[in-house]
């Protein structure tokens, strides 16, 4: 082909720009992979196309996307990885947001765009959409950055692997820097490791790179860069990491029917049905090789690349259920992806579904960014069937209140599957208590008796091997729990104010709220009393200034009991994270701004304005409504 562009597939071409953007052309229209400068737009007609209807962008860094405002302009719908959209549609508020001092965060996210974008949407990750009149199946190939994503597309008998910066060429990568993701970590050039042998097991008979030349020979590419870095990695650890293995067989058998997911963080159990189907206790972030320290959207991605040796190791053809033992991110974060790929259904716990429901209602630790919708809640104590087993909830606070214990039988084995109720230490499994989860100075005497009651035959838990229970072991969980509130009550002023371990008085739902300026506000005030008599709480809201405070409300508490007030209140102007916070009186007693809620006020849109005219036609104000 004559001209600024190379032909590198049928109806495929390149232009080379600060990084190599693909032209899929179908008749007249194109779709472009990656976008450069967007020196494409000048030069497109060349090829006879009129319309480039969509842009498909591998990773959020500037020198794919730099000119991606022209695209928007033309009228090209842009399409970007799930996990990178705030850094290209909500890169702005990034850019105030992101640490510059005591810099521990080495990604390179700062390469992206100066000014943010507007997107059609994000792509479909493990599943073919069309884009345009191109069929395109998206495959998360994170390792260069923590999103990217690579397309495949069938053309004219070939499988085009658009691998963005996964791959430079043969055993070699455009970027170690941009790999390391935290500071001296080794996850993403290990997760490149893990990509390269997800993007072979999908038989690629071409690869085309954001950087470099079309490869001919994609799975040998490929190999080399695993052997390499592995190499590299080695390196920098005392043991050395077996990332093909890892790949290859993430399962560990427990029984013959219940699998550990071992490259999960936390562990993913699988239960196997004879009918084919399984069921996953806890899904979080599958094929993890590490996180950054921070904890924005774009430092967190699901995954589900072990499921394919679920399929060919194990028998399973079906996902059919996903039960969390409780809310924390990495026990849940893959549920959605799940339900979106495979049509897996989450069965939730009754104290655990509210906050999958609505994580932003609650000022709670661990906390995944989205609603996770509950098909079917879960009552303590009452066994599920689901085919030839039979499950049974049980409340385990501890770790948080938010928990739940799972018991089961399988291979005639009893299993209690507890979360992080515990965590090991050496040999032994110790309180693994969190304040803010809502622990309560009891809690880990009761989950011992639960443990002693239910006598299970091996404990499965988040981030530690299982463990097989004997009287013991029963025995020294009771003894640490009882020492445990034992301390607690000797350090704690419990006569005097028993504010509970936690030492929160109040809380106000929602923690987090978003609303238009001159709306309503509605917040649920949850006061506790503490002391051992029934006592008036006295409840006013301080708000930000132009804001007016709702009249104060009086509880009436039982001794040491909770009880709720709603307080409504108009909010003020725009602002962001506008703080608003309860004064609590209980008694005779002040405690002060025990809690705080943030609100998040946004300009009301015209649209919902308008004036009202006078008899003499001048117009009053505006007036919301």
């Amino acid at each position: 082909m004559e001209g600024v562009f190379d032909q590198v597939a049928a109806d495929v071409f390149r232009l080379r720009d600060t990084c190599n953007v693909y032209v899929l052309r179908e008749g007249r229209e194109a779709v472009l992979i990656d976008f450069g400068s967007g020196a494409v737009l000048d030069a497109v007609g060349e090829l006879g196309v009129e319309r480039v209807t969509d842009v498909l962008v591998t990773h959020h860094h500037r020198d794919q996307v730099q000119g991606l405002a022209r695209a928007v302009d033309a009228g090209a719908r842009v399409w970007v990885p799930p996990v990178e959209i705030d850094l290209i549609a909500g890169v702005d508020a990034h850019w105030q947001a992101r640490g510059l001092d005591v810099d521990y965060d080495l990604r390179q996210d700062r390469f992206s765009l100066l000014e943010q974008v507007p997107v059609a949407g994000t792509v479909d990750e493990y599943r073919s959409r069309r884009y345009g009149a191109v069929e395109v199946f998206t495959l998360p190939t994170p390792g260069h950055t923590i999103g990217s994503v690579t397309y495949l597309v069938e053309r004219d008998g070939e499988r085009l692997a658009f691998a963005g910066d996964l791959i430079y060429g043969p055993g070699k990568v455009w970027s170690l820097a941009a790999t390391q993701w935290s500071y001296g970590g080794m996850e993403g050039a290990a997760m490149t490791h893990v990509s390269c042998g997800v993007l072979v097991s999908r038989a690629p008979t071409r690869l085309l790179p954001s950087h470099g030349e079309p490869l001919d020979e994609p799975v040998q590419a490929l190999e080399l860069v695993r052997d390499r870095l592995q190499a590299l990695i080695d390196l920098r650890r005392d043991q050395p990491w077996d990332l093909r293995a890892w790949l290859e067989r993430p399962f560990d058998p427990v029984t013959p029917h219940l699998l550990r997911n071992r490259t999960c963080l936390a562990h993913s159990y699988a239960l196997l049905s004879e009918t084919g189907a399984a069921l996953l206790i806890d899904f979080g972030y599958d094929l993890c090789t590490g996180t950054p320290a921070v904890t924005e959207r774009a430092t967190r991605r699901p995954l589900l690349a072990s499921l394919d040796a679920l399929r060919r190791n194990h028998g399973v053809d079906r996902v059919e259920v996903v039960l969390p033992t409780h809310y924390h991110d990495d026990h849940v974060a893959g549920i959605e992806l799940l339900r979106s790929v495979e049509g897996t259904e989450a069965w939730a716990p009754a104290n655990v579904a509210p906050i999958l429901a609505e994580p932003r209602r609650y000022d709670l630790p661990c906390l995944w960014f989205d609603p996770v919708p509950v098909d079917r809640i879960l009552p303590f104590g009452e066994p599920v069937r689901w085919h030839e087993y039979e499950l049974t909830i049980h409340p385990l606070p501890g770790h948080t209140l938010y928990a739940a214990a799972i018991s089961f039988e399988v291979d005639g084995k009893r299993v209690l599957a507890v979360g992080d109720q515990e965590a090991r230490e050496g040999s032994r499994d110790v309180a693994n208590y969190y304040y803010r989860n809502r622990f309560r100075i009891d809690d880990y005497v009761r989950s011992a008796e639960l443990y002693r009651a239910l006598r299970p035959d091996v404990i499965v838990s988040g981030h530690w091997y299982p463990r097989e229970v004997d009287d013991a072991y029963l025995d020294g969980l009771l003894a640490d729990g009882r020492r445990l509130a034992e301390l607690h009550r000797e350090l704690l002023p419990l006569a005097e104010v028993d504010f509970e371990a936690e030492g929160a008085g109040a809380w106000i739902e929602p923690y987090r709220s978003r609303v238009a300026s001159g709306d309503e506000v509605s917040l649920d005030v949850r006061v506790r009393n503490p002391f051992p008599r029934t006592e008036t709480a006295h409840v006013s809201l301080v708000v930000p200034a132009g804001w007016s405070p709702p009249p104060a409300a009086e509880l009436e508490l039982s001794p040491h009991g909770e009880a709720t007030a709603r307080l409504s209140l108009v909010a003020g102007a725009p602002a962001r994270r506008a703080r608003v916070a309860a004064d609590v009186r209980v008694g005779e007693t002040r405690f002060g701004q025990l809690a705080e809620a943030l609100v998040d006020v946004e300009e009301k849109p015209a649209s919902l304005v308008r004036r009202r005219r006078t008899k003499d036609g001048s117009s009053d104000p505006p007036v919301s409504l």
